[in-house]
């Protein structure tokens, strides 16, 4: 990271008293914080509540009603954007930040105290449901705009490298997640784990976002902040004005990295319930494969944004959706080859993905006008974690649960098939603006 060092300092000298170096941090630690969170609900979504919430159903259903309240909190993303956008407008960024510290911490903390179906019968799905709908909430609340500011004062030449620093936060997310959950389940005796050693990860969870939280807050609520998002004109804008004017490039940004979206829950979230389900596996000994698939997605995306910056961002990521449509074809079977095929299956995954997801945050954000930059990078984000993460654990679970592990590498394929489409239609919508 000596590169990276060398290169923020140079960027501190020339932008003064905001400079990308100290951006990055700000938003690796939000980004982070945010994965962490989301990966700490995926892994329960597993290994947790099919048997806490859902004990009566079989092990299968009870894990796709448990992957529907996961689906929730991306529903409910967007309605949060538009709530706390108007909270943005009206009383600043500083108070919108700290209402969403105390939304997204309450609801975690609620979740590691929730109890079980066998207390409190269907009403503890119920809370469950109204946690998770809270959290999306939240986060859909928690757009600060440091990925925009930092976008903005890319150097041209270093766009793709600074286009990843956002991207680091999901296998680091991830790493800590999978080791909080994995030194618990192997630690514990079954029953323990159930009923009290799952909930640290989300003790630890809500501790992170209340630090990660402050972190920023201190940041974005200084004058120097707030005087360069006024600079770069990253205020935010009424939702339905935002999406009168920029609702077409909100949809292609939303679809553009969906081919990356719909490897992430391939290489995450659905290969660990398809061996807790399928395998006699322990899920602790998948999640430690998990952890070193996260270490080499942390190096491809590093390497992502060096590629980047000699391609072309749009280049690399026409290349990766490609690659993961072959992948699609042979590479979910390899679930099924024990321990060799599994490690291939990972490995050869989190290379596809950091790659791929290493560019795909803001792909097409440069074609928002700078005035609804803000308000439309928050949208974006939102619809394409709606449309390419929400329900992607429970179609591709349910997919290969009834035609086999080759249906679910067809919903690979059609996400491939969506980022090619997208980033075709953004190029020629930017070939028509020139002419």
């Amino acid at each position: 990271m000596s590169g990276a060092s060398a290169t923020f300092e140079h960027d501190d000298a020339r932008h003064g008293d905001v400079s990308p170096g100290e951006i990055a941090i700000g938003v690796i630690i939000g980004r982070t914080s945010e994965f962490f969170d989301f990966f700490v609900y995926a892994i329960a979504s597993v290994i947790v509540f099919p048997k806490l919430i859902f004990p009566h159903l079989d092990a299968l259903t009870g894990t796709l009603y448990s992957f529907a309240i996961f689906a929730l909190a991306f529903v409910a993303r967007p309605l949060g954007t538009v709530i706390f956008m108007a909270l943005d407008r009206h009383y600043g960024r500083g108070v919108k930040l700290t209402i969403t510290l105390f939304l997204l911490g309450t609801c975690t903390v609620a979740i590691a105290f929730l109890p079980g179906y066998d207390q409190i019968g269907w009403v503890a799905a119920l809370l469950l449901a109204v946690f998770r709908i809270g959290q999306g909430l939240a986060l859909g609340g928690e757009w600060d705009g440091l990925p925009s500011l930092l976008a903005m004062n890319a150097p041209e030449h270093r766009r793709g490298w600074y286009a990843m620093i956002p991207q680091l936060g999901a296998p680091l997310g991830l790493m800590v997640a999978a080791a909080l959950f994995a030194y618990f389940a192997s630690n514990l005796s079954s029953e323990d784990f159930l009923d009290w050693g799952w909930r640290y990860p989300f003790f630890v969870a809500f501790a992170i976002n209340v630090v990660a939280l402050f972190a920023r807050l201190r940041m974005v609520a200084t004058p120097e902040y707030m005087e360069h998002f006024e600079q770069q004109e990253l205020e935010p804008m009424p939702v339905g004005e935002t999406l009168e004017k920029e609702g077409f490039h909100v949809v292609i940004g939303a679809f553009a990295p969906l081919a990356s979206f719909a490897l992430f829950h391939m290489v995450t979230v659905f290969p660990l319930s398809w061996v807790f389900l399928f395998t006699d596996q322990s899920p602790a000994r998948f999640l430690i494969i998990e952890i070193v698939g996260a270490v080499v997605g942390l190096v491809t995306i590093v390497l992502s944004g060096y590629v980047a910056d000699r391609v072309g961002r749009r280049n690399l990521l026409s290349a990766t959706a490609a690659a993961i449509a072959a992948f699609s074809g042979f590479a979910p079977q390899l679930l099924n080859g024990g321990d060799v095929g599994e490690i291939i299956f990972m490995v050869s995954g989190f290379i596809l993905l950091g790659l791929s997801f290493g560019q795909a945050s803001g792909a097409v954000a440069s074609n928002f006008a700078k005035i609804y930059r803000y308000t439309g990078s928050a949208l974006t984000t939102d619809l394409a974690w709606l449309v390419g993460a929400g329900f992607a654990p429970f179609v591709a679970l349910w997919l290969s649960s009834h035609f086999g592990l080759m249906a679910a590498g067809g919903y690979l394929l059609s996400g491939a098939v969506c980022t090619l489409l997208a980033l075709a239609m953004s190029r020629q919508l930017e070939s028509g603006d020139r002419e």
